[in-house]
């Protein structure tokens, strides 16, 4: 019996780059439409997600995460899980991948994928908004897209901030308006529930990337934001119900269901149509990513 192949952090990253990865999620939204199923539960703050995916031709994932705020004060990772990969063919346990490898590179190349195609190509000024561990994982992946960028980030909490900027080299920004009036690129990922990026602030010819909210009661910006933009997401079946960047605006209606123009089941759509608008994804992660990325580090990982 051939060992399943149980891949850890530090090995299955070593074996990863961002552009190789965003073309695998762009391939495997070419293959038939995931069947996905989430389930949430919550108590208080405290969050239980459990994602799973089919895509036929691909295989099955199974991804439950673990998010508990309060974690970080009892010297704890915040997030917490495993991802399990299942043979297409035959339903047989085909690999574990940690869950913490998965996560990072899904939802920054998730975020990448949409800025290589709505961003402008020469932008320059990199906002990151929140100093965790995804604002890391952002910084690598945007450079990867964008060397010629300068990153700065942000976060509510400047001594935060400041660790984040001495260990990426990068510069931090103590006003939040005045450092998202001045970015070409706004990727956002906070824990934020109040908007915190105002849609007053956006100028001409940039492109917003949030990521944070994953719950109704959490949103990064407010309605503005999203009527001054052309609106794209990664899925329109995991960001529109349950996330309340979208889910507030829709139920007020603040904006209408055709202002989300399109998801990456319609990657073509994901075009900037001039230098001057403003281009806005949402983020919303899926189980379908998740199996898409797992695989590809799979498939790295028996390749090497």
């Amino acid at each position: 019996m051939t060992d399943i192949p149980n891949i850890s952090f530090d090995a299955g990253e070593a074996l990863l780059d961002w552009i190789a990865l965003t073309d695998a999620l762009a391939a495997g939204h070419n293959l038939p439409k995931a069947e996905i199923g989430d389930t949430f539960l919550y108590r208080g703050k405290d969050t239980l997600l459990s994602r799973s995916a089919w895509i036929d031709g691909l295989g099955i994932a199974v991804k439950s995460a673990t998010i508990f705020p309060g974690n970080p004060d009892r010297e704890v990772p915040m997030v917490n899980g495993g991802v399990s990969l299942f043979d297409d063919v035959t339903g047989t346990l085909s690999a574990i991948v940690d869950f913490h490898l998965v996560t990072k590179w899904k939802t920054a190349g998730d975020s990448l994928l949409a800025a290589r195609r709505l961003a402008r190509p020469d932008s320059e000024n990199i906002l990151i908004v929140g100093a965790g561990t995804q604002g890391r994982a952002l910084h690598a992946a945007y450079s990867a897209a964008f060397p010629q960028a300068r990153f700065t980030v942000w976060n509510r909490t400047a001594k935060n901030a400041e660790a984040m900027a001495a260990e990426c080299k990068i510069n931090v920004a103590t006003d939040l308006e005045q450092a998202v009036r001045a970015a070409d690129i706004v990727t956002s990922a906070t824990m934020s529930t109040d908007p915190m990026i105002k849609g007053d602030w956006l100028q001409p010819g940039q492109h917003v990337d949030l990521i944070g909210a994953y719950r109704p009661d959490m949103r990064e910006v407010d309605d503005k934001a999203l009527q001054r933009a052309r609106v794209f997401v990664d899925s329109f079946d995991t960001t529109v119900g349950h996330i309340g960047e979208i889910k507030f605006p829709l139920e007020s209606g603040a904006i209408s269901r055709d202002h989300l123009l399109a998801d990456y089941y319609d990657l073509a759509a994901f075009t900037r149509q001039s230098d001057d608008e403003i281009t806005l994804f949402k983020n919303g992660g899926g189980a379908h990513l998740d199996l898409m990325t797992a695989n590809h580090i799979l498939q790295r990982w028996c390749a090497r």
